[in-house]
C-alpha cells in the first residue's frame, strides 16, 4: 500500500510540474516567440523603408483586414 501511495504523490507532482510549465510558456515564452514570427512576416511583406538608424528602419506593409500599417525592420530582412 505504501508503493501504491508513493507512486501516486509522484503522479501527483508529476502534473503539477507539467501543468506549472504549461503555464509560463503559454503566457511568457510563447506571446513573444508568436510576436517575432509576426514581425518577420510583416517585414518580408514591407514596402517603403525609411528612416533607416542602426540597421533598422521603419517600413510600411498591409495587415490582414488590408490597412496600412507601420513596422520597424532589420535592413536585411525587408521585402524591398
Amino acid at each position: 500500500m505504501k508503493d501504491a501511495t508513493g507512486e501516486l504523490s509522484m503522479t501527483a507532482v508529476a502534473v503539477v510540474a507539467i501543468a506549472a510549465i504549461s503555464v509560463v510558456f503559454s503566457t511568457l515564452i510563447w506571446p513573444t516567440i508568436k510576436a517575432n514570427i509576426q514581425r518577420s512576416t510583416y517585414c518580408t511583406q514591407a514596402w517603403g523603408c525609411k528612416n533607416c538608424t542602426d540597421g533598422v528602419c521603419e517600413c510600411r506593409y498591409y495587415n490582414d483586414k488590408n490597412e496600412e500599417e507601420t513596422v520597424k525592420c532589420p535592413e536585411n530582412q525587408t521585402g524591398e
